[in-house]
């Protein structure tokens, strides 16, 4: 019988001793399936504003969905630029002037964005405005002048979709 080393010993019985072991890929894939199911179904293209409890929107036929836009709220009491109010309502209605100072200020910090994605840069000056459908005319005139004077032209409306 030969002398075997320690090490050489070793060697021997790791390899009487161990079996190969399997890997049951199964799971993994049931796990890839669900994952990419999951994901598949969260990027679908359906795209829709959020609108305050204290707007009620005007309902239309609408076959556009909404644009990636700067979004101003008009309410029975605030006017809201991303969600930062910049004006109330019974200001501006008592003022003689057309042009919003606060939304003007706000409009014009908000051009000055840099657009991270080049197919975004058309939609830098597109505003979208979400206006109570029960305000008045004098007061969303006074908006849209001002979005103009802050050169956003492109002026979008908010409404909600009507169910045919």
């Amino acid at each position: 019988m030969s002398t075997l080393s320690p090490r050489e010993r070793r060697t021997q019985h790791k390899a009487r001793g161990g079996a190969a072991m399997d890997m049951n890929l199964v799971s993994l894939i049931d796990v890839f399936t669900i994952l990419i199911f999951f994901l598949l179904s969260s990027a679908s293209g359906v795209e829709t504003l959020v609108s305050p409890k204290a707007v009620k929107l005007p309902t239309a036929n609408v076959e556009q969905a909404p644009k990636e836009t700067v979004v101003l709220v008009v309410s029975g009491e605030d006017i809201l630029a991303e969600g930062r109010r910049v004006a109330l309502v019974s200001e501006v209605m008592a003022s003689q002037t057309d042009v919003i100072p606060g939304l003007k200020a706000e409009l014009d910090i908000l051009a000055t964005r840099k657009v991270v994605r080049a197919e975004n840069k058309v939609d830098t000056q597109a505003v979208t405005i979400m206006a109570d459908k029960d305000i008045p005319y004098q007061l969303l005139r006074k908006v849209m002048v001002t979005c103009a004077q802050a050169n956003f032209a492109d002026v979008s409306f908010a409404v909600r979709r009507k169910d045919v």
